[in-house]
């Protein structure tokens, strides 16, 4: 698991934390990236730079997609573990709170998904 805290969702946050997911695993894997449907995700920018990176494939999924309680079980997961009653006072904060469960999670529990 890969994650990253912005300010705000647009194309440009949404374009560097593709090529920071790009430089952090292994450039003999193909990467399948599964977005919802923002419009940041389609942006020219974003469009150009993934066709010139031909591992990333990014899939947007349909708007009811029932094959996605994985990855709502993460974050109801992330909620609950490290958000809930968590008072922060600064985005740092938040920000390292969320690093730190992801690094738990890819220690003690990650598995692929098959």
């Amino acid at each position: 698991m890969i994650g990253e805290v912005a300010e705000r969702m647009n194309s440009k946050e949404f374009l560097s934390f593709l090529k920071l997911i790009d430089r952090r695993t292994n450039s003999d894997k193909d990467l399948h990236i599964v977005l919802d449907n923002l419009s940041a995700h389609k942006t020219k920018e974003v469009l150009e730079w993934v066709n010139t990176h031909p591992r990333i494939h990014l899939h947007c999924t349909p708007i009811s997609s029932s094959w996605l309680n994985t990855v709502e079980d993460w974050v109801s997961q992330l909620e609950r573990r490290a958000f809930y009653r968590g008072v922060f006072t600064s985005i740092s904060e938040l920000k390292l709170e969320l690093e730190k469960f992801i690094k738990a999670h890819n220690t003690e529990s990650a598995k692929p998904f098959k």
